[in-house]
């Protein structure tokens, strides 16, 4: 089962208004622009209806650019079928075109591996030159105690002997 998330082409924006808050405590908000429709909407100051219903026409536009670039990948998609904002898992999205086959992303890595040349890309974290020196004397009395112990000085070491 595929629990990927496809679709969702639409266009969100939110956001919260405070000028009543404002206006309520006698707090003045000001905003200066450089263009009747520079900021149509503001979370501070008072919105129009016509500031609204540009900010609409903008939402509308970026839709239709959404869509257009999905249709122009997508050539045979239905975009009025899937363009309505919702989401599909695997199956459903498959179902509706959006997707061209389902594979988890093991199964992916591992195609592109037997249809490309695939290089080895390792990181190597450089340790502080302490920890490099300590890393090599552990190692060399490591080495030593084990050359002790086959030579079975620590028996003569211990007992005395």
């Amino acid at each position: 089962m595929t629990f990927a998330i496809l679709g969702s082409i639409g266009v969100v924006a939110q956001m919260p208004n405070f000028n009543r808050l404002l206006k309520k405590n006698d707090i003045d908000f000001e905003l200066i622009t450089s263009g009747e429709y520079k900021r149509t909407l503001t979370i501070l100051g008072e919105n129009t209806e016509k500031g609204r219903e540009k900010f609409i026409e903008e939402i509308e536009d970026v839709h239709l650019l959404f869509k257009e670039f999905v249709m122009q990948h997508r050539p045979g998609l239905d975009i009025e079928q899937v363009a309505t904002g919702e989401s599909w898992f695997g199956q459903r999205a498959l179902d509706r075109s959006l997707v061209d086959e389902l594979m988890t992303s093991d199964e992916y890595i591992a195609g592109a591996c037997d249809a490309s040349d695939v290089f080895e890309v390792r990181y190597v974290e450089r340790k502080p030159l302490t920890q490099r020196l300590g890393i090599v004397l552990q190692d060399a009395a490591d080495g030593l105690l084990m050359r002790w112990w086959e030579r079975g000085m620590f028996s003569r070491f211990f007992t005395g002997a």
